[in-house]
């Protein structure tokens, strides 16, 4: 689920317990203001959302956590927009899909006042954007020398001798392809799109780990 009220202690504990499941939540932060939170009729605090970020990581330590985030909303001050990037940083998102507020004929919002200008959006977007890709850059150098289990997807339109797969948390992992995958069997298979292989990642980035198989 992507919004925080439907992500209850429950359903992280299933996603810890399960077997079949991957560890990585996507949770709708929307904005780090409670008074905004409240404007947008969300349902929850910043408070109760950081304590569903300190539940997931209590029981899934190494979970990615994604969220999405609007900026600009009628009546968001600088300091509602502070909060925001406060919340940004204590939450340690993995990354973040960052939008600007646009105004929709027919809803609430549209016949709110102040409507907040469109050059205080832009520049508070990209400093929201400046703040997260930092914190994703960071989150994935902890990875630089480790060996990730990657579902390969296949070739990407790029450079066909590079692959691009996906671990357990959503990463998006890119590495020379070359050869073919031993199966716990001791079999050796054609690397093909849904096979499992194992990268070391050399070169993390702010959006992707690029590495080598090792399989």
């Amino acid at each position: 689920t992507s919004h925080p009220r439907d992500m209850s202690e429950e359903v992280i504990r299933t996603v810890a317990e399960g077997t079949h499941l991957c560890e990585q939540f996507h949770v709708a932060l929307q904005s780090g203001s409670n008074r905004i939170l409240k404007a947008m009729n969300r349902g929850y605090t910043r408070e109760r959302f950081l304590e569903l970020v300190a539940t997931i990581r209590r029981y899934i330590p190494d979970a990615a956590i994604t969220t999405d985030i609007i900026v600009g909303f009628p009546g968001e001050t600088d300091e509602d927009f502070e909060d925001t990037c406060r919340l940004v940083e204590e939450a340690g998102f993995d990354s973040a899909y960052t939008f600007l507020y646009s105004r929709r004929s027919g809803t609430p919002a549209a016949r709110m006042k102040d409507q907040v200008p469109d050059d205080v959006k832009h520049a508070r977007l990209q400093r929201l954007m400046d703040v997260q890709n930092a914190r994703s850059l960071c989150i994935n150098r902890a990875f630089q020398d480790r060996t990730v289990e990657v579902m390969a997807e296949g070739p990407t339109e790029k450079d066909p001798a590079v692959w691009s797969g996906r671990t357990r948390t959503n990463k998006l992992v890119l590495w020379p392809q070359n050869g073919t995958v031993r199966t716990p069997e001791g079999s050796d298979l054609p690397v093909q799109p849904g096979r499992l292989v194992h990268v070391k990642v050399t070169a993390p980035q702010t959006w992707l780990l690029k590495g080598v198989r090792t399989d």
